[in-house]
């Protein structure tokens, strides 16, 4: 297979005195699917904000394109994530005040697009994921389905390299988190987007090309270390 695009190596970090993350690597590649499965506990989504450069591992590295996120200045942390990086949460963290089309503007206009493109561009992204005619509402004028779909084309309005989805399903009934799930693969897959799915949730962990478990804070197979 290609370099990997996004890696993680002998990851750990704890939260006060409670180990989160002992020795977890994982590696991501250009357009792949990638889910990470385990228990509530397990440490999967203490996982994926170390390795979207939202906090710093305590020891270990998470390497992007080359390039080391855990030693990277904020400043450049906080570019990558506003143009290389999207974050889907499980509640889809959509600014309340803000109209559907707004929320999706958001990050376009951060990172630097006239507003009208944005604008234009928001309206793009929300017929993709089946939400257009909804711009002019607010987050809680939405379903649960249609609002985490804004929060997908949120997400991807950017054209990011990679997509880090936190549990994207766990507060949808069966048939909104099939519908999310779908337009989140066919999108990756359209535009090579590489997706790594946080999940508890065995259906979704099938849209993936890969699943790989965490379990006390590594992953099977890989041995579960002190911190030093």
């Amino acid at each position: 297979m290609s370099t990997p695009l996004l890696t993680g190596h002998r990851l750990h970090k704890a939260h006060g005195p409670t180990p989160a993350l002992r020795g977890a690597s994982l590696t991501l590649h250009s357009g792949e699917i990638l889910a990470v499965t385990g228990a509530s506990g397990s440490g999967k989504s203490t996982l994926l904000h170390c390795l979207a450069g939202i906090v710093r591992p305590d020891s270990g590295t998470v390497e992007y394109a080359g390039e080391r996120l855990d030693t990277l200045p904020e400043a450049r942390l906080s570019r990558l994530r506003r143009t290389e990086f999207g974050v889907v949460f499980q509640f889809g963290q959509l600014i309340p005040e803000l109209t559907a089309a707004d929320n999706v503007a958001l990050p376009l206009l951060l990172a630097g697009a006239p507003r009208q493109r944005a604008r234009e561009r928001a309206g793009e992204w929300l017929e993709r994921f089946g939400v257009l005619g909804q711009e002019a509402l607010r987050p809680g004028e939405l379903s649960g389905g249609q609002a985490q779909r804004v929060a997908l084309a949120r997400a991807l309005a950017t054209g990011p390299k990679v997509v880090f989805a936190d549990e994207p399903t766990g507060a949808l009934d069966s048939l909104a988190g099939e519908q999310v799930m779908t337009a989140l693969v066919h999108t990756a897959r359209e535009s090579g987007t590489a997706v790594l799915l946080i999940t508890h949730d065995a259906q979704v962990a099938a849209y993936a090309d890969r699943e790989v478990t965490l379990r006390d804070g590594a992953f099977e197979g890989q041995s579960v270390e002190v911190a030093r």
